[in-house]
């Protein structure tokens, strides 16, 4: 194996400066004995050996001083050349082995995953802001992924992400991180601890995108922190994602019957609250995780380090209002005047935020959390039930909303 080829099971690839973090805390997980995919990293190595192949790094390195316009242009060159040009004959060849390689022990498709040097990292996991591609199943599909993964450093979305934190992608790099792709019956996510003292899993038919991007109302799953079952929501969950092998996840309908029933047994629930507490030893606190459930059982995509925050106390006037229930984030209580927005980037300039659809475990939910902005998700028909302009409450602990009539 060559420098820019780092299978998980190897002991360099719990160096998040080599693979990123996501990486790292997977092959951790693993080592540890808890159930992960597999795979290997195409390391941060080759991410730098790319950009010097194109001679990017003299734009690169004027992109560190640039001003807005400057940077803005700069970043669509560097984000154009990491996508349209070949990878390097150094990256490619043992990249290919690698790749033919593990697919000779399963002929299934492959997940190709961003794995940045600054996410999943301690108050900026970044989450939903790079790539991910599911159901890569030939050479020129997985090349394009490679290839889309170093370029989701430079767009927009990350470069806005990175300056909150004070980053930039010129100072950093990209690992990417190669896996089979589960066949999930079902898949979501989970918070080890709570504000409120337990832990809660989110669940839904198929592929765990349909959770991360916010279409379904997953099932909520709270456990006590000893690992009991306490309460069991069924979600509404009217499509699920399957791989459509080279096609990406794609949408089906849910059977009627399965629309509200749920996803997991007392038993499944009870095993995944156990793997959520030892991963908690493996990454050093409290984590959000990600997972999938095939055939053979659970398997680990993700483990992050978890924020979380004390219990506000509302102002007590609040309860005398009407309110609605949903999926809380676990990030205190804001109050301020209703407007319908459409874009993540007007998230730091509000109070609060209801969202319709998604759970406690979706990309918008672990933003919040990382911003401290209080959130309730799943609350059906929000924008049509509350006035607009009205005055309203947002307790993202307890996971209700409430308005002023």
């Amino acid at each position: 194996m060559t420098e820019f080829i780092i299978p998980l099971t190897a002991a360099a690839a719990v160096d998040a400066e080599r693979v990123g973090p996501k990486a790292a805390n997977l092959a951790a997980l693993a080592q540890a004995g808890l159930p992960t995919p597999g795979g290997f990293c195409l390391g941060a190595d080759a991410y730098r050996a790319q950009v010097a192949t194109l001679g990017l790094e003299p734009m690169v390195r004027r992109f560190a001083a640039a001003d807005v316009v400057e940077e803005r242009r700069l970043a669509v060159e560097i984000r154009l050349a990491l996508y349209e040009q070949p990878i390097a004959p150094s990256i490619l060849a043992p990249l290919l082995a690698a790749w033919c390689d593990a697919r000779t022990t399963g002929a299934g498709p492959s997940a190709v995953r961003s794995s940045a040097l600054i996410e999943d990292r301690k108050g900026s996991n970044f989450a939903g802001q790079f790539e991910s591609f599911l159901g890569i199943d030939d050479e020129a599909a997985l090349l394009t992924a490679v290839r889309a993964c170093w370029a989701a450093l430079w767009t927009t979305t990350a470069r806005r992400g990175m300056a909150n934190h004070a980053r930039s992608p010129a100072d950093t790099a990209m690992a990417v991180l190669i896996q089979p792709l589960v066949d999930a019956r079902a898949s979501g996510g989970g918070l080890s601890e709570t504000a409120s003292g337990g832990m809660l899993i989110s669940a839904t038919w198929g592929l765990g995108s349909a959770i991360a991007q916010g279409e379904v109302v997953p099932d909520r799953i709270v456990l006590s922190r000893q690992g009991f079952l306490r309460t069991v929501d069924a979600g509404r969950k009217h499509h699920r994602e399957s791989c459509g092998h080279g096609a990406g996840a794609m949408p089906q309908a849910v059977p009627s019957e399965l629309v509200s029933a749920p996803c997991l047994d007392a038993a499944q629930a009870v095993t995944l609250g156990r793997m959520m507490r030892k991963a908690e030893a493996v990454v050093g606190g409290p984590v959000e995780i990600e997972w999938a459930l095939d055939h053979l059982g659970f398997k680990l995509l993700q483990a992050r380090p978890l924020t979380v925050e004390p219990i506000s106390v509302p102002d007590e006037i609040w309860r005398k209002h009407p309110g609605l229930s949903g999926h809380p984030a676990g990030i205190g209580w804001g109050a301020g005047r209703a407007v319908v927005v459409n874009c993540e980037c007007e998230l730091p300039r509000v109070a609060g935020v209801v969202a319709e659809l998604g759970g406690s475990t979706s990309h918008l939910a672990s933003l919040a959390r990382e911003r401290g902005i209080p959130m309730v998700l799943g609350v059906l028909d929000a924008t049509s039930r509350i006035p607009d302009g009205s005055q309203v409450a947002v307790d993202g602990v307890a996971g209700v909303v409430r308005w002023m009539t």
